[in-house]
């Protein structure tokens, strides 16, 4: 692949080349981020800002690099998705291989690769970019249009489905990888084929021309970035264009209804989030981009509002979004049902996305935590312990053991067993692995009031403020194995600023700081210290990482006369594998008087008098007894880690025997 590359961590100043529209001139100084806004209450710290140098996150993303990235290359190879390319490149009349999404795959790894390329510098992660990236280059079409489903000999013409087609969803992951490579790596031929496709794109759906939508939503928050990236809004005015159309029927009806495509209402108009989950995800992240971009106070309050409304009434315990199998969906306000689940993967992508980005424009702790949340129990679940088998669902309960997945061919996606390898629709592996790669991004940020630190990891953050001050910190924590977080001041300060640190909202009244010895209960939910730092001052937080017991609201009929266990992040479950042979969850049911001890890093022992229920031949009747065992026990273990030994039962909310 022609054009030329800079270093990861230091990419050059002046990036203007001649284009096929003109001359754009690309960031001159770009965070290297999946997300960098015109404006907002915080700045993003990019991946040559914070580096993560241990513990938890640090080790998936060693296993992220060293697996999972080869785990989806071989996959998409050996199914002939990449040789999609290949067979558009050389003109030639051919069977399309995947479904008709399958070339967002192929962007996603790309964006995954240029990501941590730049984060370690791994030489097969950058040539594999480049291989990979010239393959796609190959088969665009002269007027920018590019996919391998459409518009080729044989093929549909484009545009001919804008419901199931999802050509400009894939268009929107391609132009999202060649904005991870334009901030990490400069210019080069891939970020020209997305200039050229978001061109093409403009002058195919701009006002007066198709005056549509998309079925998936994704190509608005990736238009959006390339506008920052390129300072074109031409990309931005077509992005609100795109968010504007949503809701006014452009879309033909289907029999799901029309918020599946959230095309029931404007988005402006809409009070919750609704229909497809990940749809739904990816548009509101798009319209808090154009919001904060728009300086738009009315479209910020709308998902804003949206926002608040899904998390209150139909988010799981575990962050997981979408409570319907059919339409991967939604359901109505606190309808989630815990077997039933859906909590799609790749809805907890989405959701990370929706909450960074409000996070950055309003600075709401709210939007940390819930991002915590996801990504302890969402996005850390679904891979296993070496990286290469994934879930695509991830249901609260699981009724029957699992079968394992055969290690051959795809495995259908929606009935969550034990994790699989490959899924005949792959989305969740791939977007696993281009977030892992960049979670160093969602760690810190800074104001000009000083640094902000969001999520806890062992880290190295270099920076400065927007005035120019330079800042360079060190975080050492085993968080969450414990919530003991240390942050160390490594320069001297030119002039007074404020550290940060988020208390959780489980943590809240609880947490003690210590500045210069003197230990203090933080009030609220951030622990401030305001200063003029210098170098080996400290600022420790300890947060209470014990076990807890956590009630569902009343309303959720699904969870009535449950309880959950929670250990700080970590939302704890049963697993069939760690009881005894003759005890089953199904007819398991814990006092609501029993104890929690901590027996490990992220294990809890409940104990008490636990009750199972026979069973009897008519479920209803004035009154279930149960038998009674005094003074037994049931290990609990990270709802992340279910599943790694086997197939198994498990549950995370307990019956409660009163």
């Amino acid at each position: 692949m022609s054009g030329t590359t800079t270093s990861a961590l230091h990419p050059r100043d002046d990036r203007t080349t001649a284009s096929p529209t003109g001359s754009v001139r690309l960031e001159t100084r770009p965070v290297i981020a999946p997300v960098s806004p015109r404006s907002g209450a915080l700045r993003p710290l990019g991946l040559d800002e914070v580096r993560i140098v241990g513990g938890f996150w640090a080790e998936r993303q060693e296993k992220n690099g060293r697996a999972t990235l080869q785990h989806c290359l071989d996959w998409m190879t050996r199914l002939g998705w990449i040789a999609n390319f290949d067979r558009v490149a050389s003109g030639a009349q051919f069977e399309h291989a995947g479904r008709e999404f399958s070339d967002s795959e192929i962007y996603k790894l790309l964006e995954a690769l240029a990501w941590e390329s730049a984060r370690s510098g791994d030489e097969w992660a950058e040539q594999t970019f480049v291989d990979l990236s010239a393959r796609v280059v190959a088969a665009q079409q002269s007027d920018g249009y590019l996919n391998t489903n459409f518009g080729s000999a044989g093929q549909q013409p484009r545009y001919v489905d804008l419901e199931w087609g999802h050509e400009l969803y894939c268009a929107g992951h391609l132009i999202q990888a060649a904005v991870a490579r334009a901030r990490t790596h400069g210019r080069d031929s891939f970020v020209d084929a997305a200039i050229r496709l978001a061109d093409h794109i403009c002058d195919t759906f701009g006002q007066g021309k198709i005056e549509r939508v998309c079925g998936h939503p994704e190509i608005e928050p990736a238009l959006v970035e390339l506008s920052r990236v390129t300072g074109d809004a031409r990309y931005l005015d077509q992005a609100r264009l795109f968010v504007s159309r949503r809701g006014h029927g452009t879309l033909a009806d289907i029999e799901l209804g029309a918020a599946y495509f959230q095309e029931d209402e404007p988005v402006r108009d809409a009070e919750v989030l609704r229909g497809h989950a990940v749809r739904a995800l990816y548009l509101a992240a798009g319209a808090v981009d154009l919001a904060v971009e728009d300086d738009d106070a009315g479209l910020l309050s709308a998902v804003r509002t949206q926002w608040g409304n899904t998390v209150a009434k139909r988010t799981y315990l575990t962050g997981g979004m979408g409570s319907r199998h059919e339409g991967e969906a939604f359901g109505d306000d606190f309808e989630l049902p815990s077997d039933r689940a859906y909590s799609e993967t790749c809805a907890g992508v989405g959701s990370l996305m929706l909450s960074w980005r409000l996070l950055l424009a309003d600075g709401d702790p709210r939007y940390a935590d819930l991002m915590e949340r996801t990504l302890y129990n969402v996005i850390a679940t679904s891979p296993d312990q070496n990286g290469t088998a994934f879930f695509y669902v991830n249901p609260l309960r699981r009724s029957l053991p699992g079968l394992p997945a055969s290690l051959d061919a795809p495995s259908v996606r929606a009935a969550s067993s034990l994790r699989a390898p490959w899924f005949e629709v792959s989305c969740c592996p791939s977007n696993v692995a281009r977030t892992i790669a960049s979670v160093a991004a969602y760690v810190a940020t800074v104001s000009s009031d000083g640094v902000q630190l969001h999520q806890f990891m062992p880290a190295e953050i270099t920076t400065s403020l927007p005035d120019g001050e330079p800042v360079r910190l060190s975080v050492a924590t085993e968080y969450p194995a414990n919530g003991r977080v240390e942050v160390t001041v490594d320069s001297d300060a030119g002039r007074e600023w404020t550290l940060s640190l988020r208390v959780p909202h489980w943590a809240e009244g609880h947490a003690v700081l210590t500045v210069d010895g003197a230990r203090s209960v933080v009030e609220g939910r951030v622990a401030s210290v305001t200063r003029q730092f210098a170098a080996g001052d400290r600022v420790t937080l300890e947060i209470p990482v014990e076990p807890r017991i956590t009630v569902p609201d009343p309303r959720i009929d699904a969870l009535r006369g449950s309880v959950a266990v929670e250990l700080g992040p970590l939302v704890l479950c049963a697993e069939s594998t760690d009881l005894r042979e003759a005890d089953s969850l199904a007819t398991l049911a814990v006092p609501i008087d029993a104890t929690l001890t901590r027996i490990g890093n992220d294990t809890v022992e409940l104990a008490g008098s636990l009750s199972t229920y026979d069973e009897s031949e008519w479920p209803y009747g004035p009154e279930h007894l149960a038998r009674t065992t005094d003074n037994d026990t049931v290990t609990l273990i990270p709802y992340h880690r279910w599943a790694e030994r086997g197939p198994s039962t498990m549950r995370v909310w307990l019956p409660v025997r009163h």
